[in-house]
């Protein structure tokens, strides 16, 4: 696929690979890198190096190969299937499970489980990789997720979230004690400028993002707090949450290098859905419960106080 970007004036003379990460948040520094260095850059139509610092007006064109999408192995799994119909399914994603195959992970995954259960009825709007599969929450956020069994389905679930029409709130436990009963956090999100891993407040060249948020409790050090998702951006909350100094707690990306609880990845949970139903036109909500691990942690903190 053919890519075409002209460079701005504020771009100007930036050294065409910093150029390339900024611009294409997209890829990884290190895909850009090897095409840099396979002359598959050209500025004005001829190959520059990783050197090559960019003017105002320049062309710059590339070329992405097509993906080679490996074929994904239905395996049977215990799925937490809070609701099912012949249009949707939703279920409660358990910690450590990723949503659909990537990198490391290519037959453990939520969809593996899903194409085993649905028998392969599942929308195909995402490609064969995220079959049903119209959002997604991270690997060890718990909670629940709506999966699409037809185009139909995905069709209308996926404009409810470009409205911002869902309701989606989560359960977290942050560091600190916030003060007020109630926020707003309303920050653009998008790639951190020096860790292509990271997501973070970007205004230069970020997507508006706005996270909603209510004190549910408070302890010694920290805050049980619900947070109402007015949009959808990647890493959302915990961007938001560490950039009013609240981060997730056993958050291992944005929070506090040290933990003192035995957590696996962050306290964050996935606990209310509601959508209009694709084919009927009824408003539904459903309720996934607090994990284990979270409300054990939830009565350790009420003990410390």
């Amino acid at each position: 696929m053919k890519q075409r970007l002209q460079v701005k004036p504020e771009e100007s003379g930036l050294r065409i690979d910093r150029y390339l990460a900024e611009t294409c948040g997209e890829h990884s520094r290190s895909f850009l890198q090897k095409l840099l260095k396979a002359g598959e850059v050209c500025v004005c139509g001829s190959a520059v190096k990783a050197s090559y610092r960019v003017s105002d007006g320049d062309l710059v064109e590339f070329e992405i190969p097509e993906a080679e999408e490996p074929e994904i192995a239905a395996r049977e799994m215990d799925l937490d299937i809070i609701y099912e119909d012949e249009d949707i399914l939703l279920v409660n994603k358990p910690k450590g499970m990723v949503v659909h195959p990537a990198a490391g992970h290519t037959d453990d995954t939520l969809v593996n489980g899903l194409m085993a259960h649905c028998q392969g009825q599942l929308s195909g709007i995402n490609g064969v990789q995220r079959p049903g599969i119209v959002h997604r929450i991270d690997r060890d956020t718990t909670g629940i997720l709506i999966v699409c069994k037809n185009d139909l389905a995905h069709n209308s679930i996926a404009q409810q979230l470009k409205d911002h029409t869902i309701t989606r709130r989560y359960q977290a436990v942050v560091c600190g004690v916030v003060k007020e009963d109630e926020g707003v956090v309303d920050a653009p999100i998008g790639r951190h400028p020096s860790d292509r891993k990271k997501m973070a407040v970007n205004v230069k060249n970020g997507r508006r993002a706005v996270t909603h948020y209510r004190v549910l409790k408070r302890f010694a050090s920290y805050t049980y707090i619900e947070c109402r998702l007015e949009t959808g951006r990647t890493h959302q909350i915990r961007v938001h949450m560490s950039s009013i100094h609240h981060p997730v707690l056993g958050d291992p990306v944005y929070g506090p290098a040290r933990c003192p609880f035995p957590l696996k990845g962050q306290t964050l949970h996935a606990g209310v859905l509601g959508f209009i139903h694709p084919r009927t036109g009824e408003y539904m909500e459903f309720t996934a419960p607090l994990p284990a691990y979270f409300a054990d942690l939830l009565e350790k903190l009420e003990k410390m106080k």
